[in-house]
C-alpha cells in the first residue's frame, strides 16, 4: 500500500488528526495494535477542563484546556454533556491555595464565580457538610470513545483507510528518509508494508517505543492514573477538590454513573497497567472526604489510563510534568519524513491534531489551512450508541417484535448491535465482542458482560460473523478485559455478581480450560 500520511496510533490524537488532514485533501492511512481509544483516550475521566485544575502548575495548559473546551461545547455538542463544574475546599486544605485560587484563574483567562458554601451544597447535596469554599467552573463531561468514533467516521468517510489490529513491526530507512513500515495484522499474522511520504507517530504512551524501531530516542514518563464507576450518578456537576492537583480529587458525571479518580503512579511498561487494591482504597478514603455518600456506593468497575508525560519529574512527581503537548520533528536526528505528537490532554486533541497536521502539510508542500476550528464535528448515525441510556430510548419508541434485548442492564437490542456490526463492515472491518462493546453499552453495566458477553457470541456466530472457535476466544478476550476492572473491586454485591460470572464463564463455558 502507499499513501501520503501513515498516522500510528488510533486514539483521540491520531483520528483527530487522520480527520483534520482529510479535510486539507491529504491521504491518509490510520493504523492501531489494537482498536480505537485503546490506551489513554479510553482510559480518562472524560473531563472536558475548564483549565483550573492546571493554574498554579501549568499556565499554558490551563489556557488551552479552557480555549480548546469551549470550542469543542460548539463543534462536537453530541459529545459532550455540559455539565459545569465546581471546585470546593474542605475543611484542613490549604488556605493560602484556596485564597490564590481565583487570581491565578484570572491570569489564565479562566472565568469562575465564587459560591456560598451552602448554595454549593444546595445544588450538590451529596456534598460534604465541611466544604468552606466553592466556585463555579465551565467544566464539562465528554464520552471519549464517540468522540473519537465521530473523528474516525468523518475521516473515513473523506477517504482514510482505518487498520486496527494493525502492529508496527519495523521500518526500512534510506537516505535519511522512511521508506516503508512493516506492520503485522496481529489475528492472522500476516505481514504488509506501507509506502508513506510522512509517517506520523502518535501511539500516546507507546510512542517512546514506535521511535525506538527507528532508531529515535524519546524519553516518555508513563503516569498510571486509576479511576473508579459507581453505579448510579452521585452528581449533576464535575465536582474538584481546591487543591494542588493530586489523587482522588475529581468526581466527573458520565451520563448514568460518576466516575472517581485519579491516580498518578510511575510504571515501568505501559502494556502492564491494572487498577489495584491499593488505588482504589486510596481513592475511596480520599473522594469521601469531598463527598461522603462515596464511602457507601457500589462501584461497578475500576479502570485506568497511562499518561505520556514527556519531560522530566520534580518536586511533587509526575504531577510536576507539564501537560501540554510536543510536536517533535525527528529530521534533526537524521530521520526527515517521521514526525512524534505526544503528551497533552483530551480536552485539547484538536489543537493537537492542527499544529501536527501544519508540520505535515508544511513538509509535503500543502498550503490549505486547518478547518477543525470551525467545521462542526458531523454526528454519525452508527456511532451515538456508546451515550448512556440512548439504545433503551430509541427501542422504547420503536421496535419490532424480534428485536430483542441482548444486553439488559444496560438495554441494547439486537437493531443496535447489528447497527454497530454493519458500520465496522462498511469501512473494511471484522466485528467480534471487544469492537462491539467499545462501540456501544454492552458490557458496561452492573454485570459487566455476564449475560451480554454470551448473548452477543451468540449473536455474532447465527450471524456468521465468528467460527465456533473464535466465538469462544473472543468472549475469553472480552471476560479477561473485564476482569481486569473487576478484581480490586470485590466487595459485597460485586463480590456475588463476579461469583456468578465465574460460574457461567468457566462452569458452564468451560473458558478457563483453555487459558493461556
Amino acid at each position: 500500500m502507499k499513501t501520503q500520511v501513515l498516522i500510528i496510533g488510533g486514539g483521540i490524537t491520531g483520528t483527530g488528526l487522520a480527520r483534520d488532514l482529510a479535510l486539507r485533501g491529504v491521504e491518509c492511512i490510520l493504523v492501531d495494535k489494537r482498536d480505537i481509544n485503546a490506551g489513554a483516550s479510553g482510559g480518562n475521566h472524560g473531563l472536558l477542563h475548564s483549565g483550573g485544575r492546571y493554574v498554579a502548575t501549568d499556565p499554558v495548559a490551563a489556557r488551552e484546556c479552557h480555549e480548546e473546551g469551549e470550542l469543542l461545547k460548539h463543534l462536537a455538542p453530541q459529545c459532550i454533556e455540559d455539565t459545569g463544574g465546581l471546585f470546593i475546599a474542605v475543611e484542613g486544605d490549604d488556605e493560602k491555595y484556596i485564597a490564590d485560587f481565583p487570581s491565578l484563574c484570572a491570569q489564565c483567562g479562566i472565568p469562575i464565580q465564587p459560591m456560598d458554601p451552602e448554595q454549593a451544597r444546595e445544588i450538590e447535596p451529596a456534598l460534604s457538610e465541611k466544604v468552606i469554599a466553592a466556585y463555579s467552573v465551565q467544566d464539562a463531561a465528554v464520552d471519549p470513545f464517540m468522540l473519537s468514533l465521530e473523528n474516525l467516521s468523518h475521516a473515513q468517510e473523506l477517504g482514510v483507510k482505518w487498520l486496527s489490529h494493525t502492529k508496527v513491526r519495523g521500518f526500512e530507512i534510506r537516505n535519511s528518509r522512511i521508506r516503508s513500515v512493516r506492520l503485522e495484522y496481529t489475528q492472522t499474522a500476516e505481514e504488509v508494508a506501507i509506502e508513506a511520504d510522512i509517517v506520523v507517530n502518535a501511539a500516546g504512551a507507546w510512542a517512546g517505543l514506535v521511535a525506538g524501531l527507528a532508531g529515535i530516542p524519546i524519553h516518555i514518563l508513563y503516569s498510571k492514573g486509576t479511576l473508579l464507576i459507581t453505579q448510579s450518578r452521585i452528581t449533576r456537576r464535575v465536582i474538584n477538590r481546591l487543591r494542588p492537583a493530586s489523587d482522588a480529587d475529581i468526581v466527573v458525571p458520565g451520563g448514568v454513573v460518576s466516575i472517581v479518580g485519579t491516580t498518578s503512579i510511575r510504571i515501568d511498561d505501559p502494556d502492564d497497567a491494572y487498577p489495584t487494591i491499593k488505588e482504589v482504597d486510596l481513592i475511596i478514603d480520599d473522594a469521601k472526604v469531598m463527598i461522603p455518600a462515596l464511602d457507601k456506593t457500589r462501584y461497578v468497575r475500576a479502570y485506568c489510563g497511562v499518561r505520556p508525560l514527556f519531560g522530566s519529574a520534580e518536586g511533587d512527581g509526575d504531577r510536576s510534568v507539564s501537560r501540554g503537548f510536543t510536536v517533535m520533528d525527528h529530521g534533526g536526528q537524521g530521520i526527515n519524513n517521521f514526525i512524534t505528537i505526544t503528551g497533552g490532554k483530551l480536552t485539547t486533541y484538536r489543537l493537537m491534531a492542527e499544529k501536527t497536521a501544519d508540520l505535515v502539510c508544511q513538509h509535503l508542500g500543502v498550503s490549505k489551512p486547518c478547518l477543525t476550528r470551525t467545521k462542526p464535528l458531523p454526528a454519525s448515525h452508527h456511532d451515538r450508541w456508546t451515550e448512556p441510556a440512548l439504545a433503551p430510548k430509541v427501542w422504547l419508541k420503536d421496535h419490532g417484535r424480534d428485536d430483542v434485548i441482548l444486553c439488559e442492564c444496560e438495554m441494547v437490542p439486537k437493531s443496535v448491535v447489528d447497527s454497530i456490526i454493519d458500520s465496522i463492515h462498511q469501512y473494511g472491518g471484522k466485528a467480534d465482542l471487544h469492537s462491539i462493546g467499545l462501540r456501544s453499552r454492552i458490557g458496561k453495566g452492573p454485570c459487566q458482560g455476564t449475560f451480554c458477553g454470551p448473548r452477543v457470541m451468540s449473536y455474532l456466530f447465527d450471524r456468521g460473523e465468528l467460527s465456533a472457535d473464535q466465538c469462544l476466544q473472543s468472549l475469553r478476550d472480552f471476560a479477561r478485559g473485564r476482569w481486569k476492572g473487576l478484581h480490586s473491586i470485590l466487595w459485597d454485591q460485586q463480590l456475588k455478581q463476579v461469583e456468578l460470572l465465574e460460574a457461567m464463564e468457566c462452569g458452564m463455558l468451560g473458558l478457563e480450560l483453555k487459558e493461556e
